[in-house]
């Protein structure tokens, strides 16, 4: 921690309702700094959101300067460690279980109800890009699970949970969620899932708690990723935050972690024109989704080779 008098700042002096001023030179400094370590961008409307998030950190701190702030997380094993912190704060966004129904319905529809399960060897694998603190991919498990049991088949069924923030993957390991975040999901679904874990919270059971596994990932480092090849892949409300050009990179990287008619699921409207020769657009309501067909690629190649 930065120490030093001149640093040290009391309540009344600061308060969080009245935000410093950051010059424009400043702002450009820390959204070149949050593009080059992350890949996000924010636009001039958001420079409020980041000034808020800063001055609470700093605050917390005793820091009292952009400046001194900004020298603090660009140097040093401290400033890295605090860089972490600061990302937690920035990337952290409330979701609750079951929010998009229409991608569960789609995910039924199109990949479930054309499933065939062999019950002596039967896999699913499914990714959650930006997890968060875990409402999606565990929302996934149940949809799924319940699916499954339903049809009375067997099947091995697991999922990757993704984010950059370590605060919020921690909570998905706990998988303890306040009961206010359960308003959209059925009775039927809480009654099989749930336990409660204290009058205001639920805890989400060990049958999928232990098929889940939470994974500190940073999107611009997804070539490196170990992540391997998934049948589902589920990016929504991240690419919003990236360039167009990143937003094509990452979605270029995902293809190559599905298998051969997987499907890759996105937040509606969070990309126009993006053309992957092995991806098919897919049309479902309010749902963005393309699936993985390498073969019509090379089918295509051979056609141009025989002509």
């Amino acid at each position: 921690m930065i120490q030093g008098r001149e640093n040290l700042v009391s309540q009344t002096q600061w308060q969080l309702n009245e935000l410093m001023p950051m010059s424009d030179a400043e702002y450009a400094l820390w959204l070149s700094l949050l593009e080059e370590r992350t890949g996000i961008t924010l636009p001039e409307l958001r420079k409020s959101f980041l000034l808020s998030k800063l001055s609470i950190r700093m605050q917390e701190l005793g820091i009292n300067q952009y400046k001194s702030y900004f020298a603090y997380v660009t140097h040093g094993k401290a400033g890295r460690v605090e860089w972490e912190t600061l990302v937690d704060r920035l990337t952290v966004h409330e979701t609750r279980f079951f929010r998009d129904t229409q991608a569960l319905s789609f995910i039924k529809q199109a990949y479930l109800e054309k499933l065939s399960l062999d019950n002596n060897n039967s896999n699913i694998h499914i990714w959650s890009v930006g997890c968060a603190t875990g409402e999606e991919p565990f929302s996934l498990m149940m949809y799924i699970d319940k699916y499954i049991t339903d049809k009375n088949e067997k099947c091995y069924l697991s999922v990757t949970a993704s984010d950059i923030s370590h605060d919020a993957l921690a909570v998905g390991k706990k998988a303890r969620y306040h009961k206010n975040r359960f308003t959209n999901v059925p009775v039927d679904y809480m009654d099989h899932y749930l336990e409660d874990a204290d009058d205001d919270h639920y805890l989400v059971n060990d049958s999928l708690r232990k098929r889940i596994c939470f994974n500190r990932l940073n999107l611009l480092e997804l070539q490196k990723s170990s992540v391997g090849k998934m049948d589902i892949i589920i990016c929504q409300n991240v690419l919003i935050y990236f360039k167009r050009e990143t937003r094509l990179a990452i979605l270029n990287q995902l293809v190559k972690h599905l298998v051969p008619g997987g499907l890759l699921i996105l937040g509606a409207g969070e990309i126009t024109g993006w053309n992957n020769p092995d991806m098919n657009s897919m049309k479902h309501d309010g749902v963005l989704a393309f699936q993985y067909n390498p073969a019509a690629t090379e089918d295509m190649q051979k056609q141009r080779y025989d002509a």
